[in-house]
């Protein structure tokens, strides 16, 4: 795992674990409630390490397990930690305005903006909806967000925090907007995407996906066949850097001396 993906995992873990233990009038304190936002502006921060129960946490932590870690190595720890909590905040202020008297406690709007960055990065990985219907990530975002807004507006899932989930899109993806502009998109690009040397994915063949996890093994077997059908110089900076993890180290061609 990456520095603050695990550091993530471990807050919300001991988090929870107090959370159990303790009074819940105690941690009533940290959760966010919109109507209360000026007597209480930590919640908007503290509101995200709270959950409702252990399939809740742990739906979260899946989540950022899977996907956090390739977001933060592309954008960088404190890009990614700053995507984190922009999204979660970002979810409260949704929240506001549309479910003002509700409390809401969870990650799902900081994950729902990684999720977003992950999409936004790697569109055609397959990835499983509800860990059974395999689907692009760019279709699962939509497929999400879509089902927010139904169920949002119709007040369908009682004790989901759907505009918070919303609202995590929306932070996520004015984040991702504004670094960008502010860096040049290709500038930007090249900043968050390290080189990979052409020699690490010469024997790009013995990679073999069986034994790529399955939440990778999609997007693995995609950029072989590409690479099959096109070339090595096909692929883009972010392919190349992908697959170079799966290259297997004792097969890697050393530098020419």
């Amino acid at each position: 795992m990456t520095p603050w993906v695990k550091r993530l995992i471990v807050a919300n873990a001991v988090v929870f674990f107090l959370q159990m233990t303790a009074s819940p009038s105690y941690f009533g304190q940290f959760a966010f409630i919109p109507i209360y936002v000026l007597e209480r502006p930590w919640t908007l921060v503290t509101y995200m390490f709270l959950h409702a129960n252990i399939t809740h946490i742990l739906f979260n932590m899946l989540a950022l397990f899977f996907f956090g870690p390739r977001v933060e190595e592309r954008l960088g720890s404190g890009h990614f930690i700053a995507l984190y909590l922009l999204s979660g905040i970002s979810g409260a202020a949704l929240s506001f305005w549309f479910a003002p008297f509700a409390p809401i406690v969870g990650a799902s709007g900081a994950i729902f903006g990684v999720m977003l960055a992950f999409a936004r990065f790697w569109p055609d990985a397959r990835i499983y909806f509800m860990g059974i219907l395999p689907v692009q990530a760019r279709a699962a975002v939509i497929i999400m967000a879509l089902i927010s807004l139904w169920s949002g507006f119709r007040g369908s899932r009682s004790g989901v925090a759907d505009f918070a989930h919303l609202g995590g899109f929306v932070g996520g993806w004015l984040y991702l907007l504004w670094i960008g502009r502010r860096h040049g998109a290709k500038r930007f690009r090249s900043k968050v995407t390290p080189s990979v040397k052409k020699d690490t994915l010469l024997n790009w063949r013995r990679v073999d996906p069986k034994s790529v996890h399955e939440v990778n093994r999609d997007e693995v077997n995609r950029i072989l066949d590409k690479i099959s059908a096109k070339g090595l110089t096909s692929l883009t900076p972010e392919e190349r850097l992908f697959l170079s993890n799966f290259v297997p180290p004792d097969d890697r061609v050393p530098p020419p001396t």
